[in-house]
């Protein structure tokens, strides 16, 4: 594979790793993760992707070109759930271990409700790096930790990889062929966000493993940031230590138990299935076709182990609607005694299911309508059970891999009853499939195979990137004669009210413990016109040209490392080129463009929409962001640049904590560095962008406008004395 252009290099292993091999940091942060018996199926976050991350930081972590693997997520304090889910750090084996990050509500979220603290995550995870060392590699699965992991992947100038497990995109499409309302799927799945969180992450990624061709071609194809070059299919693995063929000496008695309850003749062969009760996952089909065929009835019990639930009431709605279908469609077909639904079972019942299942010459049978992998068809392979699966992405690779067993359309039900049959009735078509299915899994399945794989492109990746600018920082510094800092935008925030100036600069100027910061659109010599007319005092640090220059002190010393990060990927003569011709595209003055800064003025009612301005970037191979102010101002910079990473890049150099920076702004373009750990102050006379942050941690709305409501929010958070955070929890 073929990594980024870079203009420094360094050797694969980079500073960070403790032991002299690679860092890794993996990022998964929704759902349970634990070390040992993941819940898997206890809801619908937490499935193969838990088990997926969990096997893969064991086997790198195995390799010996790794020295360290950190498998970050986020840290709960809930007491319904385990104690083990509030531990800050827990082993998983040598060299690699979990790492619980708290953001957030202290209590388990379902991930559509873990957008809004992104930032707060990121701030945090920053303060653990800062401690630990900088990884030479994050790596974020599935949209959220796409995210979060590529944000602190520009910020701190480390390569980036993604893997998205399923897509937003997908999963609005196939839900709206069902006939789901667009606003109802928008308020349950926050799919918008999710989207917009995986464009960004394909934007961002060096590399985008994949599991299947498929996936690539028939989903990631339908994202604006994709770009084949970037694309790796890497088959996961499966544990073959833990799944085997069944032998003489097994002992199955927990099955027994398990299924033997339901059953009138448990020594039939078995037709397995295991999900968690998900519409997607087709379970309900499964039981029509069941039902409707005694001659499957008279051959085989059906066995359906969807999750483990205490109490059925307290399921979320779409899960105990399938649940109750599945339920509702045995009492109609009068299953009793042919069908098991066990309530609950251990993880490490899981291996021994399957080879029950095998040890009766039965089948597995995933019908799920989609399936972008399914890890479960590898575990039944390699326990020497055949499958019977979608015919739909993941298993189209498996069983063209392995050659055990056979596809169906998860839709027709002859299809679902004709497989099942056919694998049922054909003992040497049987016998054949599970020997093949065993010999392909440790052929082509194998996590050590996989490790490998990735392992090879990821030091490509590394090698051929600069040295993260950060990475000489770490020592304690600090900005001189102050301890803690109010960052303020300019235009609208700070100005505005010539009283309310008056007094934040008598503020300032008596307390010569904070220090005085600006952040601004402007240039910087527009900005220091400005602020010599207003009479106030010269910043100590100055943000100038939307977060793309940085300057420190009386003598406005430019940071270089902040330079030399942003300048990633930056070709501002091939953007110009680009959007010069636009229509309704005028260039501003010479004094609004930087060197990291294009800035245009709009004719809105010529110039393409935003959505299309950033299609025809991406379309010339070119990597910038856009920034669109007060309707009519368009500024184009680098995608390492912006307010909201520039300031937390001068956090982590000079030492500073979140708590000692407070930061105050009034418009959309100030989101992002309002939120997170830092102190918040929102003036009221904010545009109405921002009132979606007032119900977030750290973030107060002032009642007063302009410079008033900064010297509002400096007494609100005693920013002046010992700094108290009054809004540090918001449930």
């Amino acid at each position: 594979m073929t990594s980024e252009n870079s203009t420094e290099s360094t050797s694969p292993i980079a500073a960070g790793s403790k032991t002299g091999g690679l860092h890794i940091a993996l990022f998964s942060l929704h759902g349970l993760i634990r070390a040992s018996d993941p819940e898997l199926g206890r809801d619908a976050d937490t499935g193969g992707q838990i088990k997926y991350v969990l096997e893969l930081a064991a086997e790198l972590a195995r390799q010996t070109d790794v020295g360290r693997v950190d498998l970050i997520t986020r840290q709960i304090i809930d007491p319904k759930v385990g104690e083990e889910y509030a531990q800050l750090e827990q082993p998983i084996c040598d060299g690699a271990k979990i790492v619980r990050i708290p953001f957030g509500p202290r209590r388990y979220l379902k991930k559509e409700a873990l957008w809004p603290y992104m930032e707060v995550f990121i701030d945090q995870t920053i303060s653990y790096f800062k401690r630990t060392g900088l990884p030479d590699l994050i790596h974020g699965h599935y949209a959220d930790a796409g995210l979060g992991g590529g944000q602190l992947a520009r910020l701190l100038h480390i390569p980036f990889v993604f893997t998205g497990h399923s897509l937003g995109r997908v999963k609005r499409e196939r839900l709206l062929a069902s006939k789901k309302s667009p606003e109802r799927l928008e308020a349950t799945y926050k799919l918008q966000a999710r989207i917009e969180a995986e464009e960004f992450a394909l934007e961002t990624a060096s590399m985008v493993v994949a599991s299947t061709a498929q996936e690539v071609e028939d989903q990631y194809e339908k994202y604006d940031h994709y770009v084949p070059g970037r694309m790796e299919v890497i088959p996961p693995g499966v544990d073959l230590s833990s799944f085997q063929p069944p032998a003489a000496s097994d002992d199955l008695s927990n099955i027994d138990q398990m299924v033997g309850p339901f059953l009138r003749d448990p020594s039939k062969p078995m037709i397995l299935t295991m999900a968690r009760p998900d519409e997607r996952k087709n379970l309900q089909k499964l039981v029509q076709v069941y039902g409707a065929c005694e001659k499957l009835q008279k051959l085989a019990n059906l066995v359906i182990v969807m999750g483990t639930r205490d109490d059925l009431r307290t399921f979320g709605k779409a899960q105990r609607t399938v649940l109750l279908d599945v339920i509702t469609l045995i009492d109609v077909y009068n299953l009793y005694g042919k069908i098991a639904y066990p309530k609950t079972h251990e993880p490490s019942d899981v291996p021994n299911l399957y080879r029950a299942a095998a040890k009766s010459k039965g089948v597995f049978i995933n019908p799920a309508l989609t399936e972008p992998f399914g890890l479960t068809l590898l575990e039944a392979a390699a326990s020497g059970l055949p499958i019977v699966a979608t015919n739909d992405g993941g298993p189209r690779d498996i069983i063209g891999n392995c050659q055990n067993g056979l596809l169906i359309d998860p839709l027709d039900n002859e299809s679902i009853e004709k497989a099942l049959l056919r694998m049922l009735t054909e003992t040497q078509f049987w016998e054949q499939s599970s020997v093949n299915g065993i010999d392909g899994v440790h052929e082509h399945y194998t996590w050590t195979r996989h490790a490998k794989r990735y392992l090879r492109d990821v030091k490509e990746i590394i090698s051929n990137s600069a040295t993260p600018a950060l990475v000489s920082s770490r020592a304690a510094r600090r900005l001189p004669d102050f301890d803690r800092m109010v960052i303020t935008d300019l235009d609208n925030t700070l100005t505005g009210d010539e009283e309310g100036l008056r007094e934040f600069d008598e503020l300032i100027r008596a307390n010569e413990h904070i220090g005085f910061g600006i952040t601004t659109g402007r240039s910087l010599n527009s900005a220091l016109k400005l602020i010599d007319k207003l009479g106030l005092p010269k910043p100590d640090v100055m943000d100038a040209s939307c977060g793309t220059e940085l300057y420190y002190g009386e003598k406005l010393t430019s940071d270089r490392s902040w330079r030399r990060q942003i300048a990633f990927q930056w070709k501002p003569k091939e953007i110009r080129a680009l959007l010069d011709e636009l229509p309704g595209f005028f260039p501003q003055d010479d004094g609004e463009q930087s060197e990291f800064k294009i800035s245009y003025k709009l004719d809105i009612s010529l110039a393409p929409k935003i959505t299309q301005i950033k299609r025809l970037i991406r379309e010339a191979g070119l990597r910038a962001k856009v920034v669109r102010s007060l309707g009519m101002y368009l500024d184009v910079i680098p995608v390492r640049g912006g307010s909201d990473l520039s300031l937390r890049h001068l956090l982590y150099k000079w030492a500073f904590t979140p708590e000692q920076l407070l930061v105050a702004g009034d418009s959309g373009n100030d989101e992002g560095m309002l939120k997170g750990r830092t102190l918040g102050v929102v003036v009221s006379n904010y545009s109405p962008e921002l009132e979606k942050l007032r119900k977030l941690p750290r973030i107060y709305f002032a009642e007063n406008a302009h410079a008033k409501g900064i010297v509002e929010g400096i007494h609100y958070y005693n920013f002046l004395d010992n700094i108290t955070i009054p809004n540090d929890s918001i449930e």
